[in-house]
């Protein structure tokens, strides 16, 4: 029975990192496994849509990988044999190789030394996480080309320094942990808030970045800005379920249903952040864990704590200056002080090259411009910033605001300016 593409899109992203793994950690070539694994899942995509998901798909994709890497390198036919011998015999372990998670030991390979942090990231989300090289491209503000290029010396390098997949080691994940918590960031905020496509939320992308968070937590718990990521994934996902309307379109912060999010994350993330916060240490991730925190604590968006949100933003500013930082700051003034002084914050940014064609800092100017009773600007911005959204969804949402604004008879309560 043909499987709808969404389940096979899903199990794809689960299997990949584990069958690239497996490849690498048998013959020890990075960037010829990752080939193989794609030529494999080219023809998962013909058989599984037609015959269904096979019972072990991630056994599937091993054996059809191996098969493509030992028809790459084999130069003749002596070597075909040999090859093709070894490959009958690995057959048999195939259930229990399709079964074992290398995911954490494939971060570690993937956020190797000789690679430049911003590398190791994206060479992760690739390789573990799975997003395409568009969404990586987008999340670096890089185009699509250049990402490609990227990755490719990326593979090359590990392969040329000769360094073989092998067993997860506590001090080698300790020493790269800055880079795997930056992927394990960016792979949950692809899914939370993805940068194309047609969803909201991308349920599996968030579930897979918060299960190897727990992982790492558990590798290292003594580690409190894992446990501040930890926390910050939990407080976001919680909202998951009031984040879209019965219309699939997005529902901004101040406008959901609280009582719609899941109390367990909700209960588990503070502590975790309160546990992160405890020694006094300040970073990007303990902040971002705090922020979390305070709009967890609120019951109604009346309810925040915006001036202790604008005083968390000035440290986060401080600590990591960049649009993202900037933007959310610009908001919780709007909030706090007034929509003019939010609006004051928004003009410092006009100049930021980064922001520049990008969607969110006239999203976040319309929404402060609808409360300042600017209307005629709120919805040209609003229009504005749906013509430069990637996101399906998200376009959709933007250009109903601005129609809500055309048309007076369709008016509802300002949106707010807080992140979703």
């Amino acid at each position: 029975m043909p499987t709808d593409d969404t389940l096979i899109a899903a199990t794809v992203r689960a299997a990949v990192p584990l069958v690239v793994a497996a490849l690498a950690r048998r013959y020890g070539n990075l960037a010829d496994s990752e080939d193989a694994v794609q030529e494999a899942l080219a023809e998962a995509a013909v058989a599984w849509s037609r015959t269904g998901l096979p019972d072990d798909p991630r056994a599937w994709l091993l054996t059809v990988a191996r098969r493509r890497y030992i028809d790459a390198v084999r130069s003749d036919a002596a070597r075909r044999d040999r090859e093709e011998r070894d490959a009958a015999l690995d057959l048999r372990d195939e259930g229990a190789a399709s079964a074992r998670d290398d995911s954490l030991a494939l971060f570690a390979l993937c956020c190797h030394p000789a690679l430049e942090p911003t590398t190791q990231v994206a060479l992760t989300l690739r390789t573990v996480g799975g997003l395409t090289t568009a969404q990586i491209a987008s999340a670096f503000y890089a185009t699509e080309a250049a990402m490609t290029r990227r990755l490719s010396r990326a593979k090359r390098t590990i392969d040329d320094a000769g360094r073989r997949f092998g067993s997860l080691d506590a001090a080698e994940l300790a020493a790269r942990a800055d880079a795997v918590r930056s992927t394990l960031y960016l792979m949950f905020t692809q899914g939370h808030a993805p940068s194309d496509g047609e969803l909201p939320v991308h349920a599996e992308l968030t579930a897979e970045a918060i299960r190897l968070t727990r992982m790492l937590h558990d590798a290292l718990p003594a580690d409190t800005q894992t446990t501040a990521l930890l926390a910050l994934l939990l407080l976001t996902d919680a909202r998951t379920p009031a984040r879209t309307d019965a219309d699939g379109l997005p529902v901004p912060l101040a406008l959901q249903d609280r009582g719609l999010w899941r109390d367990d994350q909700l209960v588990e993330g503070r502590a975790l952040a309160a546990a992160a916060l405890a020694d006094g240490v300040a970073t990007p991730m303990h902040v971002q864990a705090a922020l979390a925190a305070v709009h967890a604590a609120a019951s109604t968006a009346a309810d925040t704590d915006w001036p202790q949100l604008v005083g968390l933003y000035d440290v986060l500013v401080r600590l990591q200056p960049g649009p993202a930082s900037w933007l959310g700051r610009a908001a919780a003034i709007g909030m706090a002080r007034g929509p003019l002084a939010g609006l004051a914050e928004l003009a410092e940014l006009e100049r930021d090259e980064r922001l520049a064609g990008g969607h969110r800092l006239p999203s976040v100017r319309a929404g402060l411009l609808e409360r300042a009773g600017a209307t005629a600007a709120a919805r040209a911005a609003y229009a504005l910033a749906a013509s430069r959204a990637s996101n399906s969804s998200e376009r959709r949402w933007l250009a109903t605001q601005a129609e809500r604004l055309t048309d007076p008879s369709t008016d509802r309560p300002t949106p707010g300016e807080g992140a979703s």
